[in-house]
């Protein structure tokens, strides 16, 4: 049995959940124990107290103060990565900056699922740094190997997975009756890419006054123009996650081209397609990917496009759950955990 640390950032972040923590059961059938050592703080936690609208500048003794203290919450992890065989590290310590990640154990496995040489302020260098210090790096798609693979040779493209036995499509659902939900769910530092295509939204919500936008994020969308009746929010609960999906008549991914966006891993998109749900997305790096594997939903690039497909999904129904079916055929073949937990294994058995 290999015996792994892994160092997670955050009880409830995304990455943690769905890179490491859904694969600790399963990884334990395939010989390797994985132990997560979670900090206390989550790593993105913000200053406590400070406005939203306040810069860290702005409260500069107090950031570093809290910075230092959620470094502090990282000792345990790394103290116990001397216990394990291997280190499996989510991503950098703190983002954006270069702190403790010498002091970890090797061989040393960094997991990373997103473009954090862009992280400020340090982001390129903290990057490098891992890469270089890291003795497998697993990437969560092309765009990451290519970037990383100019710092380590030891690249390995495994996506983030989705557990298909707990997403599962609601067979008792409504069946095309009532009102036709569009859905988006994401944390509050995605809303910006689905507030950008607010204007597609107003023209079919105004088009289809039987159908609203259902949001469900840590923090509620700031529209200018929807009216509160065409959108419904819910605040995310872990817990409810599958059902809040399975209440989407169509799930949506919009993204703007960008380096950041090009690092994402199209998981939005896959827990949609788990749950048979048609999709409408933006055709950048991994969800253009995901698109070319077999007829899943639409991709929009603007305005237009957007509109279109939500119409045409309104109006074909019976077009959009076969879509949706052959979404859910994709991930259990290419995402489940159940294949994507054999690639970890395979891994770190080749340690």
């Amino acid at each position: 049995m290999i015996e792994v640390a892994a160092i997670t950032s955050g009880r409830d972040l995304p990455s943690t959940r769905y890179r490491i923590r859904q694969h600790i059961h399963p990884l334990e059938k395939l010989g390797v124990n994985v132990v997560e050592h979670c900090p206390a703080i989550d790593k993105w936690a913000a200053v406590p107290g400070k406005p939203r609208r306040w810069s860290n500048k702005q409260v500069l003794p107090f950031y570093i103060a809290w910075q230092g203290t959620k470094l502090l919450t990282r000792f345990p992890g790394i103290v116990k990565s001397y216990l394990a065989g291997v280190t499996w590290l989510n991503k950098e310590l703190l983002p954006g900056y270069s702190t403790l990640e010498s002091l970890l154990s090797r061989p040393l496995v960094a997991d990373i699922d997103d473009a954090i040489w862009l992280t400020p302020p340090f982001g390129s260098r903290v990057a490098r740094k891992l890469a270089q210090r890291a003795d497998v790096l697993v990437v969560g798609n092309d765009y990451l190997a290519d970037w990383f693979g100019v710092h380590n040779a030891n690249i390995q493209i495994i996506p983030t997975a989705i557990d298909t036995e707990l997403f599962y499509p609601d067979r008792a659902g409504k069946g095309g009756e009532g009102c036709f939900t569009v859905g988006w769910i994401g944390s509050q530092g995605n809303l910006a890419y689905l507030q950008s295509i607010e204007d597609a939204l107003v023209v079919f919500l105004k088009q289809y006054t039987d159908a609203r936008l259902l949001v469900v994020s840590d923090r509620a969308p700031s529209f200018q123009k929807l009216t509160s009746d065409q959108v419904m929010f819910k605040p995310w609960q872990g817990s409810e996650e599958v059902a809040d999906i399975q209440s989407m008549d169509v799930g949506l991914m919009p993204l703007q081209d960008s380096e950041w966006a090009r690092g994402k891993c199209a998981f939005k998109m896959l827990q949609y397609m788990a749950l048979e749900k048609p999709v409408v997305v933006s055709p950048v790096g991994m969800n253009r990917q995901v698109l070319e594997m077999d007829s899943v939903g639409f991709a929009a690039r603007n305005k237009a496009e957007w509109i279109e497909a939500l119409v045409y999904l309104y109006e074909n129904r019976e077009e959009g759950r076969l879509l949706g079916k052959k979404g859910r055929v994709t991930v259990k073949k290419e995402f489940s955990v159940t294949v994507v937990s054999q690639k970890l294994a395979s891994m770190f058995h080749s340690l």
